[in-house]
Order: structure tokens, then C-alpha cells, then sequence
């Protein structure tokens, strides 16, 4: 009788090793929807950032107000017969402008006299 137990209890786990780790057992299965919830994810913030390049391209094929800002911000340019006038915060430098100019040497003081 202990022997017919033994048996059929080494058969049970044999029946359940397909189903843990086989093909299509469950550590699988879990491993797999982990893996479409990140692939939905990603999805996700590339329809978002497809969104906003369409609209941008829209933007810069239909109007000239988005071609008009980008001159602005990035270029620095200036519509004619218009007064630019830039507000810096104190300790900061503006854009477009070198950090802190190195001080030259004096040419006519010189150490080797």
C-alpha cells in the first residue's frame, strides 16, 4: 500500500512539472503578460510622442507661427523694424554669450625682467 502511494505521488509531480515550468506553464504565462504590460507601456509614450511630432509638423507646414518661434528661441532672430530686449537674471549669463572671459596677460608687464 506505502508503495502504490509513493508511485502515484511521484506520477502527480510529474504531471506537475509540465504545468510550472513546461512550454506554456505558468511561470511562462506570468513572464509573459509582465512582458505585453511593458510593450503597452512603451506603446503608450510613443503614441504620445508621435502626437506631439504630427502636430509639430503640422504646425511648421501649415503656419508660420511655429516657424516664426523656432527663429526666435533658437536662432535669436529678429523681425525687422522690432526692438529685442532680453531680461537676464542676476548671476546669470545670457544665451549666446561666453561664460566668463578669461582676463589677457598685460604684454607690458613681464615676469622675465
Amino acid at each position: 500500500m506505502r508503495l502504490i502511494t509513493l508511485a502515484l505521488a511521484a506520477l502527480l509531480l510529474l504531471i506537475q512539472i509540465p504545468l510550472w515550468i513546461g512550454k506554456g506553464g505558468w511561470l511562462r504565462v506570468i513572464d509573459m503578460e509582465a512582458q505585453v504590460a511593458q510593450a503597452q507601456q512603451k506603446n503608450v509614450e510613443l503614441r504620445a510622442r508621435n502626437g506631439k511630432l504630427d502636430s509639430e509638423v503640422r504646425d511648421l507646414k501649415e503656419g508660420t507661427g511655429a516657424v516664426e518661434e523656432r527663429a526666435r528661441f533658437e536662432l535669436g532672430m529678429v523681425k525687422q523694424n522690432e526692438i529685442f530686449v532680453q531680461v537676464v537674471a542676476k548671476g546669470q549669463v545670457p544665451p549666446g554669450k561666453p561664460e566668463a572671459p578669461v582676463a589677457a596677460p598685460n604684454p607690458a608687464k613681464s615676469n622675465l625682467d
